[in-house]
C-alpha cells in the first residue's frame, strides 16, 4: 500500500510539473484579443509560434534578424518582450558574475527583456539555467531552463 501511495504521489507531482511547463499551441487556440495585440505591436511579423504557460500566451518570432518573443495575458495585455542579443551586449557585471560563479562555463544564449512598464532585465543561459539580472547587471535569480 505504501508503494502505491508513493507511486501516486510521484505521478501527481510529475503531472503538475508538466502542466507548469510551456505547451505549444496552434494559433486557433490563441484568444482573439492576444492575436490583435500582437498584430498591432508587430505588424510586419507573419510567422509566429505560440506557447501557453501559466495562463499567459507567448509568441516566438523573428523580426528582421532578431529572434524575439512577446508574452501576453489572455485579455491581450502585453507583459513583456524579449530579444536575443550577443553575449558581448550583456552588461560587464553579468559577464563578471558568470565568470566568478560558473567557472569555465560559457553563456549559451543571452537576451534583453523589456517589461510593459519599461523595466529592463537581462537573461543569460548557463549550464541549463536561466540567470536573470536587473538593468545594471545585478543578479536576481536562477531558474532551470
Amino acid at each position: 500500500m505504501k508503494f502505491i501511495k508513493t507511486t501516486a504521489a510521484i505521478l501527481i507531482a510529475t503531472a503538475m510539473g508538466v502542466t507548469a511547463m510551456a505547451q505549444k499551441i496552434s494559433s486557433t487556440q490563441v484568444p482573439a484579443a492576444v492575436k490583435a495585440s500582437f498584430g498591432k505591436a508587430y505588424p510586419a511579423v507573419k510567422t509566429v509560434k505560440w506557447e501557453k504557460e501559466k495562463g499567459d500566451f507567448e509568441a516566438g518570432f523573428k523580426q528582421g534578424s532578431n529572434e524575439m518573443s512577446a508574452v501576453f495575458k489572455a485579455d491581450g495585455t502585453q507583459l513583456e518582450s524579449e530579444v536575443e542579443i550577443k553575449t558581448t551586449e550583456l552588461p560587464a557585471s553579468v559577464l563578471s558574475y558568470v565568470k566568478q560563479n560558473y567557472k569555465g562555463a560559457a553563456i549559451k544564449e543571452a537576451a534583453k527583456i523589456t517589461k510593459a512598464n519599461g523595466e529592463v532585465n537581462y537573461e543569460a543561459e548557463v549550464n541549463g539555467k536561466d540567470l536573470l539580472f536587473d538593468s545594471a547587471g545585478k543578479f536576481i535569480k536562477a531558474a532551470q531552463d
